[in-house]
């Protein structure tokens, strides 16, 4: 049983360090002098740490403000988001409304319809309305996920009709039982619709670079492809851009792992 345990562990350590390697070694190369990763066999650690690449990105290619763009548009997106996602699942599991059940059925056979084949008629009526090219466009296909409306459908089944009976019994409106009740009650779930939402439109690529024509208002990815075009052989700078990208995500994601795992076990689990 013992040695069942200890290769179980090393397995898991072995994985973990394989996933973890390319992430590892996209850090290392970012502080490599300009042409050091080109070598044959590739360097595993820099000979001679540089911040040239950082300084380069920053000073002379203005990522400080794609890095601005992103988290602006991403930080908008999960708040309009979170604004029409959770009182909509709210509604479909707890407040009763003609052809609720059929409506929610209908939005959940959409879920296996591809989010790509909507991209041009989304794309030529923004245009109609004069949206192409601002993040008013970029941040309209983030306002309301079904998934997200699952999602929170999901997990707002679990909460007792007994207590939300009770707050209309004491007198309380369908507004502050949603705010002071329902909110509350349900924060794993919002952190986890949160992080979802942020870490989408942060990391998403070809809707920005669809809708976003002007360079001033690129986000970080569509940045760095464009910077790739014109840097393709100095890999050193391309990874120090990549660590810009995936730094601050990575970081949000660590500190609320705890709420997304929470959120995601306890949705799994609700009928």
């Amino acid at each position: 049983m013992k040695l069942r345990s200890i290769l179980l562990n090393l397995a898991v350590a072995l994985i973990a360090l394989a996933v973890m390697f390319p992430l590892v070694w996209m850090v290392s190369v970012s502080f490599m002098s300009t042409g050091e990763a080109a070598a044959f066999p590739p360097p595993l650690w820099p000979k001679n740490w540089t911040l040239e690449h950082y300084r380069d990105l920053f000073v002379t290619q203005g990522m400080g403000r794609y890095l601005w763009n992103s988290f602006a548009l991403a930080t908008m997106a999960t708040v309009l988001a979170l604004g029409f996602t959770v009182p909509a699942g709210y509604a479909f599991a707890k407040l009763k409304f003609r052809g609720r059940e059929r409506l929610f059925q209908l939005l959940v056979a959409a879920l296996v319809v591809p989010a790509q084949i909507g991209t041009l008629p989304l794309f030529l009526m923004l245009k109609s309305m004069g949206l192409v090219n601002t993040w008013a466009g970029a941040l309209v296909p983030w306002l309301a996920s079904i998934f997200g409306l699952f999602l929170v459908r999901q997990y707002a089944l679990s909460i007792p009709d007994e207590m939300l009976e009770a707050a209309r019994v004491d007198g309380a409106s369908e507004s502050q039982i949603f705010r002071k009740v329902v909110l509350p009650t349900m924060q794993p779930i919002v952190v986890t619709l949160a992080l979802f939402v942020f870490l989408g439109s942060w990391n998403d690529f070809l809707w920005p670079l669809i809708i976003l024509t002007d360079q001033s208002n690129y986000t970080l990815p569509v940045a760095l492809a464009a910077l790739s075009r014109e840097h393709v052989q100095d890999a050193e700078m391309m990874m120090a851009g990549a660590v810009i990208t995936v730094a601050p995500v990575l970081a949000i994601f660590l500190a609320l792992q705890r709420y997304y795992i929470r959120g995601m076990l306890a949705g799994s689990v609700k009928g």
